[in-house]
């Protein structure tokens, strides 16, 4: 089994671990105390070239490949949840979006800014009635003069409520929806019609929050069409094969840090007079969360290697998605099972990874939609 990425990579990690320890998880205590995320954050991730990883060097990114960003966010994964979803929010499917199908003018504009961190994206596609499935999407772009107008609402946009600019997937041919009806636009903060109505906390962490988006006669130039008209479904697709194997390393960082805290405690928490790592039970658990982080470890690096070769890898990544974020949670349950009543309390590193995990089943694809995607593959 290959566990650990490529020989080269291998060697990076290290520093990158090194960052994460020194720097970031004394800001991760933070967040959980203050419920937001410490201005320092951002500039430590610039200064150390993360920002941007896989965005153009001709416009401030880095162009790192997809193993290099997957290494960062495994060991950002290690610490707090907010910190990959900072590294994707400047690495991930809008900005790459717009760097791969944007005009010279689109790429100017908004790359740069999401490079260096001090502009912000977010993705709009899910709707009350439609997510997964696109052909339900019911937020409607109509051609008017010199541009289109939008309306309609989407949900559980994540960090729409701090974005410079949303990509908004909007039908603008109904006779042909995912099959070339659908297109992606980008639309700025504070555009008339556009209005952000409602923010919610989840599970997760305080800082992590989705939004509730409403159009209303919101009318774009032509200029902030995103590739070609009726290209939208095709260009966010394209993008979620780096979002998905983003997640998935940062499911494997996560699971490798719970199994060293669970490791710890059980070989330093005694119970009847013997440690708690003496008893079959919490072997068995041990046993199995290390199995399968070997596991996911095994297929994502090599799925990586493939993608990076330029293979077709199929539904390959849907497999890695599915199965480290389906791991991850169960990792999670047993360590804090193993911790037993200090696992549920506020501000312990379990407690808090637990409720963040359960994110990972659901965006980038649920679970479902990865099982679909996957039967889908093997029985043409």
């Amino acid at each position: 089994m290959q566990l650990d990425i490529n020989p080269d990579l291998a060697e990076m990690r290290p520093t990158v671990r090194r960052f994460v320890t020194e720097q970031l998880e004394p800001m991760a205590l933070q967040i959980d105390a203050l419920g937001e995320v410490p201005a320092q954050v951002l500039g430590a991730l610039q200064a150390q070239g993360y920002l941007g990883m896989r965005l153009p060097a001709n416009l401030g990114g880095a162009e790192a490949d997809l193993s290099t960003y997957c290494l960062v966010m495994e060991e950002l994964g290690r610490s707090h949840r907010v910190f990959t979803l900072m590294l994707d929010a400047s690495s991930g499917l809008t900005p790459i979006a717009i760097a791969r199908f944007g005009t010279e003018e689109q790429k100017a504009r908004y790359v740069p800014g999401l490079a260096d961190g001090s502009q912000r994206a977010s993705f709009g596609l899910t709707e009350p009635d439609a997510g997964s499935d696109a052909a339900a999407l019911r937020t409607r772009a109509k051609k008017v003069e010199g541009g289109w107008s939008i309306s309609g609402m989407k949900h559980y946009i994540s960090g729409a409520h701090r974005a410079d600019v949303v990509m908004v997937l909007a039908v603008t041919d109904p006779a042909l929806k995912a099959r070339g009806g659908i297109t992606a636009f980008l639309v700025d903060r504070g555009t008339p019609g556009m209005e952000i109505t409602r923010t919610d906390k989840t599970i997760g962490s305080d800082p992590i929050q989705i939004s509730e988006i409403r159009f209303e006669d919101c009318v774009v130039g032509d200029a902030a069409v995103l590739g070609a008209v009726g290209q939208g479904f095709a260009i966010a697709m394209g993008s979620l094969v780096s979002g998905r194997m983003g997640v998935s390393a940062a499911c494997i960082g996560t699971a490798d840090r719970l199994l060293e805290i669970a490791i710890d405690y059980a070989k330093t928490r005694t119970t009847f007079g013997q440690p708690l790592s003496e008893r079959q039970a919490i072997q068995w658990m041990l046993a199995d969360s290390a199995t399968e982080l070997a596991l996911a470890r095994s297929l994502a690096y090599e799925t990586l290697r493939r993608i990076d070769a330029g293979e077709d890898t199929g539904s390959a990544p849907s497999m890695v998605k599915l199965f480290c974020s389906e791991m991850v949670g169960r990792i999670a349950d047993r360590a804090v099972q193993i911790l037993g009543g200090a696992g549920l309390i506020r501000g312990v590193h379990v407690e808090r990874f637990y409720r963040d995990v359960r994110h990972y089943r659901i965006g980038e694809g649920s679970s479902e939609i990865q099982r679909m995607l996957i039967a889908r593959d093997i029985l043409r």
